[in-house]
């Protein structure tokens, strides 16, 4: 059973006061229960692939160019994309900003976020959950209690935080170091399981960037090779028929990078990251700005604040943009993408 089919029957039970055997069960990991989903009959998809490529400069992309990184390309001319987008303010580090990304919160715990601000494998805090002092759900949870399946694959070890944090909500984990191996389990998942909600994580051009400076030719070269592993999964969807005209794909990166390092949240070259959707129903070529004109605004150079009325798209819009994609509502206590505002295509005429 699909994830929109569980949906559906769920408002079909709710309109007639009794819900099937088949219903999902109790809201896992002790959260609260999510918003009541919402189905949209004009919406095929009920699947999301969200990918993050670690360390990715939006620079590499221009200097590549086309021919050597096809599937980024193809994925901006297939969907809707923006090269300008933000990570969190606070910090332009991994884990902070990949549990953004599935939170939809900032990072300083003080004014609402998850609160992980370290970037390794400590075990103490154990969880997103006791680094923020508070109740803490994520896309997983949200997907999960609308009786969707969900997976992580990641390229890093520190990613257990998310397992442990959402046990019950994550049904298949697997850290894989080698990106190669990952994109391939990635792509023997697509064809083998049926799922609402997958995150890939791919760490090749940070790895190489520690390694040998960020826009280095090794770096570029690490670029390179995650666009054929881009190649990899995207193509794994649009090869099944059963997944092409019911999958979304959602690509961006932690942070960008520049020479040495990536940790000064003030440089442009690292708080600069992509944001690309790509998927039935999105529009081809279409600059997320100029889609959501009233509502996101192209913040130009600026690292921008999270006290602008009108905030720039942020690599942190990911959870809520995969739970508007798959009807559902956005995840609590969440801030971006809060309401569901960022459009992937144009409103009918």
């Amino acid at each position: 059973m699909t994830l929109r089919s569980v949906l559906a029957s769920l408002l079909a039970c709710t309109a007639l006061a009794v819900c099937p055997a088949s219903a999902p069960a109790a809201v896992p990991d002790g959260e609260l229960p999510p918003p009541t989903p919402r189905v949209s009959a004009d919406d095929a998809i009920d699947s999301v692939v969200a990918i993050s490529v670690d360390g990715l400069n939006t620079d590499a992309l221009a200097k590549l160019g086309r021919e050597r990184t096809p599937h980024l390309h193809d994925l901006m001319d297939s969907g809707a994309s923006t090269l300008n987008a933000r990570t969190e303010r606070e910090l332009t580090i991994t884990l902070p900003n990949h549990t953004g990304m599935v939170t939809g919160r900032r990072v300083e715990a003080s004014t609402g976020g998850h609160g992980v601000t370290w970037n390794d494998d400590r075990r103490r805090p154990a969880t997103v959950q006791s680094a923020a002092g508070q109740r803490v759900e994520s896309v997983f949870t949200q997907v999960k209690a609308a009786g969707g399946s969900t997976a992580l694959f990641a390229s890093k070890t520190k990613f257990s935080l998310w397992k442990r944090s959402w046990p019950r909500s994550i049904d298949t984990t697997r850290i894989q170091l080698d990106n190669t191996r990952l994109a391939r389990s990635v792509r023997r998942d697509l064809r083998d399981h049926e799922r609402a909600f997958r995150f890939v994580h791919l760490s090749l051009p940070d790895s190489a960037g520690h390694d040998h400076g960020f826009m280095s030719s090794r770096y570029l070269r690490a670029v390179e090779k995650v666009d054929g592993l881009l190649g990899v999964i995207v193509g794994a969807v649009r090869s099944d028929p059963e997944l092409v005209g019911r999958t979304a794909i959602i690509l961006t990166s932690d942070h960008g990078g520049l020479g040495a390092s990536h940790s000064d949240p003030r440089r442009l070259a690292n708080y600069r990251v992509p944001f690309m959707v790509a998927g039935p129903g999105v529009e081809a070529g279409a600059d997320l700005y100029e889609l959501n004109a009233d509502d996101y605004l192209d913040p130009g150079m600026r690292r921008t604040t999270y006290r602008q009325s009108v905030q720039p798209v942020r690599n942190g819009d990911l959870a809520n943009l995969a739970l508007d994609l798959l009807d559902l509502g956005a995840v609590p206590g969440s801030e971006h993408n809060l309401r569901l505002d960022l459009d992937v295509s144009r409103p009918p005429a």
